[in-house]
């Protein structure tokens, strides 16, 4: 790993960092003020005149602790799709627009290797991922503490986190393997984006009927099951089954890069 480029990359998606963890601090603040078990029956009345929207985004049951209704209203859709945003676009100028500028071919011109320039990429990208999920864990908390001080179950959602960090990292390596495939930007950032993408739309189709159910074994959020982990009841075998997922994604894309002539 080099540090002066691990700077100079993290440094790049300074502003975007910033952005999502705006954006992300205000939907935590926001989400978790509405929290009160005594407004069960007007969600229930809520989500039986909308059911199918309400299941599509993982909102079926409220839950009756702070920490089943985060993992509800937070964990099923919007905490996984802000951090994929942050993950594509940080992808794209990792890998991908390096490609097109022509400056990765500069800096494969320097003494550092390319096995130290892919990990050092590669680490860029978790490091961010990382950062996410802290930055999540801190808002929640901190939301939590001031406005039901007590209330969450704060050893059960650092795993609830732990869980997230693999699937969002499996989501970096997926987008990662795929900017160093393809050499075209397009295809550098469509084929790791649409894929993920696809696999977020696919669970959201699988949770609004039976007839539907089935598309959850096509997609690797099913292992992400946060209603069960905020339960309690769950296991680490899927979450495992993640981070395994992401090694080998992010070690193909390591792979690739040392081995791809970038002069075509």
């Amino acid at each position: 790993m080099n540090l002066t480029l691990f700077r100079r990359d993290f440094l790049q998606n300074k502003l975007l960092i910033i952005i999502i963890a705006a954006v992300t601090a205000m939907y935590s603040i926001v989400v978790i003020s509405m929290f009160d078990p005594a407004l069960g029956e007007s969600l229930e009345l809520m989500m039986e005149s909308m059911p199918d929207l309400f299941a599509a985004f993982g909102m079926t049951n409220a839950g009756n602790t702070l920490i089943e209704f985060i993992a509800n209203y937070l964990y099923g859709f919007l905490f996984v799709l802000l951090p994929l945003v942050l993950i594509v676009i940080v992808t794209n100028k990792l890998v991908v627009r390096p490609q097109d500028k022509g400056t990765l071919g500069w800096l494969l011109a320097t003494p550092v290797s390319r096995s130290k320039i892919a990990v050092t990429k590669a680490v860029t990208l978790i490091y961010t991922i990382l950062l996410e999920i802290l930055w999540i864990l801190l808002c929640c908390i901190g939301a939590s503490e001031i406005l039901f001080s007590g209330e969450l179950d704060i050893p059960q959602f650092l795993l609830l986190n732990s869980g997230l960090f693999c699937l969002l990292s499996l989501f970096g390596g997926i987008c990662f393997c795929s900017g160093c495939i393809f050499s075209d930007s397009t295809l550098g950032t469509g084929v790791g984006s649409g894929i993920c993408i696809a696999f977020v739309l696919l669970q959201m189709l699988s949770q609004v009927g039976e007839e539907t159910e089935w598309l959850k074994y096509l997609t690797p959020l099913t292992l992400f099951d946060s209603t069960s982990i905020a339960q309690g009841d769950f296991s680490v075998v899927p979450i495992l089954m993640l981070l395994l997922a992401s090694i080998f994604f992010f070690g193909m894309g390591i792979f690739v890069f040392c081995k791809k002539d970038f002069s075509v």
